[in-house]
């Protein structure tokens, strides 16, 4: 089977770059904290600190182009194909004759970029089927076009 067809909205680089972003904030204070209370070793310190900016530099500039790189999505009549992950990488796809409900998430952030997150929800153990970052319009025709879908069928998915 071929790998799904999609990519995620352009703006998922940046919404992953912000999130990572975030991720390094407590860090940085810390270190911060740390430097006014133990003034003593300022050569730690800015060791400490080198480390922080490379590290978080990486991440922030690193794991949002490989993440685009690798996160794709597709919809069929008969199922929804997702990839995702930027180190552990995982395919999902989820029969439509097992879908449950489907739901758009918008987060704060989310919300500023344009993009949402369709959570195809189905009777499977594995978990929910997530499509990540789409452009808001994208999402809201994702979410009609897989109500249609499932609808068809007419048979309850639990």
């Amino acid at each position: 089977m071929a790998d799904p067809a999609w990519r995620p909205s352009p703006r998922a680089r940046a919404l992953w770059a912000v999130n990572a972003a975030l991720m390094w904030v407590p860090p940085v204070v810390a270190q911060v904290v740390w430097g006014v209370l133990d003034a003593g070793r300022p050569g730690l310190h800015v060791s400490v600190a080198v480390a922080t900016v490379v590290l978080g530099g990486v991440h922030i500039a690193v794991v949002p182009l490989w993440r685009y790189r690798v996160h794709r999505w597709e919809i069929s009549d008969t199922a929804v194909y997702t990839r995702s992950g930027w180190f552990t990488q995982e395919r999902r796809i989820a029969p439509i004759s097992r879908i449950q409900t489907v739901d758009t998430e918008r987060g704060p952030i989310d919300r500023w970029l344009g993009l949402a997150t369709v959570t195809v929800t189905t009777a499977s153990s594995a978990g929910a089927v997530q499509i990540t970052a789409l452009d808001t319009a994208t999402a809201d025709a994702t979410v009609a076009r897989l109500t249609a879908i499932a609808g068809r069928d007419g048979a309850d998915a639990t």
